[in-house]
């Protein structure tokens, strides 16, 4: 009797400790499950381990990595790429998601219910990989110059109507002409992308701030877009004015529009070679001559500038500038004969001197935009040259302006010896497409001498191209390197 209870007795421990052995191997599996299911980006938040795509697919893992992108790469923040709402990274891109679930779906059908978790997460990673490659590169890798114009809908930015600042030059609307789709164009970076301007943000940015353009009237072309492009944001017309009262013209002028509300000024200086022009005495007269080695006499106003936007390239190609004789001073000494490029660099060093003695980039922002493109076909602008027949962008042009312009290549190389930093914003080779873009016979109303055999085809349409310049630079600004 007492041999039969003492094996009753084991018989009962060894059922308790298999039932609890049983059971710990339910809640493992369980466990195991559930964490298979989790964000493996938050596990290594967490633990400090890095995961890579290769990691993320042996995992088989439905991850997005939009708001781990935008936390490494300042530059992808306020870009149309980042999600808020939708942690699954399809927040922009609807269409993405349909696509994933109902292949996900066809996928399912004869697969057993424990591995459609696998088969969704691997075809959420499959699928927007190349979104991801095209939105994780910040401006450091990405050129946003290379690219193509795609067709917007929702363009231009503002209505040539609605825009009090832009000169009879640039107005072509206002100066007769009827097509309206190059003003609908949008520059679409190849392998990122860039934010859509966003005036409030940029008027925010430049609060009790001054944003200055100085240059030539490629320059006041750009000054004019962004005048409209901020003004579409304001409530009140009346607290943009500018601070002398004058008017904008084609006349040479300089001009400080402000805005009230935001105690920011944005401002234009008119130099055509950033150097100053002069006067010397060659022979028995005195002639016009270009002082390379002093710098324009408006420059004690760029000083104190936020954010300074310089240019010179169109006046470069004038008869007197690109002869060189009797036209180049130094000192005293008016060059008999100087090649352009060698008075270009020249000056531009004139003016990277300055720059570095008067600029302190701990306070300003400097750019440099680049050459801008002419499109005359059949002839100069004074010789019969036009362009009035174009109403789309080329589909490809023959020559990258940007490389084969001596002037562009000039910049580049003294920008890299200054101790200041300063941004070229390349914007010759996306304008070389775009030859629908200039005012060509609308630079003026048909009353005011409109419509006649001089063509303009080297300034812009506002709105248009300037427009896309100014969105670069706003993309420049939103990165605070």
């Amino acid at each position: 009797m007492e041999r039969q209870r003492s094996f009753s007795l084991k018989s009962t421990r060894i059922l308790a400790l298999i039932i609890a052995i049983s059971s710990a191997i339910v809640v493992l599996a369980v466990f195991s499950i559930c964490f298979s299911k989790s964000n493996p980006l938050l596990y290594a938040s967490a633990t400090g381990f890095q995961f890579n795509e290769t990691s993320l697919h042996n995992l088989s893992c439905s991850v997005s990595d939009s708001s781990a992108s935008s936390q490494q790469d300042p530059i992808l923040i306020s870009t149309r790429f980042n999600t808020s709402d939708n942690i699954s990274g399809f927040a922009i891109f609807p269409d993405f998601e349909k696509k994933v679930r109902e292949e996900a779906v066809a996928q399912k059908d004869g697969v057993d219910d424990n591995l459609t978790s696998v088969v969704e997460a691997e075809t959420v990673i499959e699928l927007p990989s190349k979104v991801r490659e095209k939105k994780a590169k910040g401006i450091e890798e990405c050129d946003v110059t290379k690219g193509r114009w795609v067709y917007d809908d929702s363009y231009p930015l503002y209505a040539n109507a609605s825009c009090p600042f832009i000169d009879e030059g640039f107005s072509c609307q206002s100066n007769g002409r009827l097509d309206s789709d190059y003003m609908k164009w949008r520059w679409e970076p190849r392998d990122c992308d860039i934010p859509r301007f966003n005036a409030t943000k940029l008027l925010e940015m430049i609060r009790g701030k001054r944003l200055v353009f100085v240059g030539d009237s490629i320059n006041r072309n750009q000054w004019e877009s962004m005048l409209c492009m901020l003004f579409a944001a304001v409530r009140d017309p009346k607290k943009v004015y500018e601070t002398h009262g004058r008017r904008i013209t084609k006349e040479k002028g300089n001009y400080s529009f402000r805005f009230a509300d935001y105690r920011c000024t944005v401002e234009y200086y008119v130099t055509h070679f950033l150097v100053r022009e002069s006067k010397a005495r060659i022979g028995q007269k005195r002639r016009p001559t270009l002082r390379i080695d002093g710098i324009d006499r408006s420059s004690s106003r760029w000083r104190g500038a936020d954010v300074l936007v310089f240019n010179t390239a169109h006046w470069w190609s004038h008869y007197k500038t690109k002869a060189g004789i009797n036209y180049y001073q130094e000192g005293n000494q008016v060059h008999p004969k100087l090649d352009v490029s060698t008075a270009f660099r020249r000056a531009l060093e004139t003016w990277s001197s300055w720059v570095d003695k008067h600029i302190d980039p701990k306070k300003t922002r400097v750019f440099f935009r680049s050459a801008s493109p002419s499109h005359f076909r059949g002839g100069e602008w004074n010789s019969g040259g036009h362009c009035r027949e174009a109403t789309r962008p080329f589909n490809e042009t023959s020559k990258p302006s940007y490389y084969n312009s001596d002037k562009n290549w000039i910049v580049e190389e003294v920008t890299r010896q200054m101790k200041t930093p300063v941004t070229v914003l390349n914007v010759s080779s996306l304008s070389e497409y775009r030859i629908d873009g200039h005012p060509s016979i609308y630079g003026t109303k048909p009353e005011n001498g409109g419509h006649g055999s001089v063509q303009d085809c080297s300034h812009w349409c506002l709105p248009g191209v300037p427009d896309t310049w100014n969105e670069l630079l706003y993309f420049h600004l939103l990165n605070k390197r």
